[in-house]
């Protein structure tokens, strides 16, 4: 007994010290976040110079129409995006989870090479290959350019997700006489469901906040939202772009809440919502 009290405090101190460190790396990680928020209600003309509260560059960003443009140009190509990687990705990891082979190991490599080589040598293909094929609509470029890499995304959580399911319950459905296709409209759609609507969320917001590979792909017209900002604060810091990065912030996040309350409803745990959205099952 005179051991385990030490012990115990050593862990007791250990655990603390954790703690705290993920308290401050929380802190870290959201402060530059908060103080762009805050500032977006900065009612003076610099950004950085606090001059009172005030919503006039919400006005002032929702009225500019090179915003509004490249709002509306990113919104579209994250909607399209997000279908196309939804459909690939679902079939992909239904294929890996369901009808592995000699093929599943090779392709799973190409997934993972798609996810960890460096965007800017994506871009640089990207661009290569849209300019030797001679495709000059930037759209097309865009959500081909967004959805290589969120397919690879939609893959994994969806592989993730079946594998964690029994497959069981589709083979006594096919010992009844159901079809493949009812088999699966039925009984594998509703149980990986979840992991699709994660899988669009997340190809839906990396979509939305991508700057290299839209930077690379885009052409004169086409300018998606982060590209817009990031060439804006170029020649200063504006409150209107304070403003709308606020704005698409809280879309984000009212996207993110909606779907985790449509996993709830569904009957997930709260480990369970966090394990599709990360792909951890």
């Amino acid at each position: 007994m005179t051991t385990a009290a030490p012990l115990r405090r050593r862990w007791d101190w250990f655990n603390g010290l954790l703690r705290t460190y993920a308290v401050l790396l929380y802190i870290f990680l959201f402060t530059p976040i908060l103080v762009v928020v805050i500032y977006s209600f900065n009612k003076g003309r610099f950004l950085v110079i606090w001059d009172g509260f005030g919503t006039n560059w919400y006005g002032v960003a929702l009225e500019n129409e090179g915003i509004q443009n490249a709002l509306a140009t990113s919104l579209r190509v994250a909607a399209a995006n997000a279908v196309v990687a939804v459909v690939l990705g679902t079939m992909a990891g239904i294929a890996l989870a369901r009808r592995s082979g000699k093929w599943s190991r090779p392709f799973l490599v190409l997934v993972f090479l798609i996810l960890v080589a460096p965007e800017i040598v994506d871009a640089i293909s990207y661009l290569i290959f849209f300019v030797r094929i001679n495709l000059g609509w930037s759209f097309a470029r865009l959500v081909i350019g967004h959805s290589i890499f969120n397919s690879a995304v939609v893959t994994l959580i969806v592989l993730a997700r079946l594998q964690g399911l029994d497959e069981s319950l589709e083979e006594a459905a096919a010992d009844l006489g159901a079809s493949p296709w009812r088999a699966f409209r039925q009984i594998t759609l509703p149980l990986m469901l979840p992991a699709v609507l994660a899988g669009a969320l997340l190809a839906f917001t990396f979509s939305l906040d991508d700057v290299i590979i839209s930077s690379f792909v885009s052409t004169s017209g086409g300018t998606t939202l982060p590209v817009y900002v990031f060439s804006a604060l170029r020649t200063g810091m504006r409150g209107d772009l304070a403003a709308i990065s606020t704005v698409t912030l809280a879309a984000t996040l009212v996207a993110l809440g909606v779907m985790v309350f449509a996993l709830r409803r569904s009957g997930e745990s709260v480990e369970g919502v966090v394990g599709t959205i990360t792909g951890a099952g």
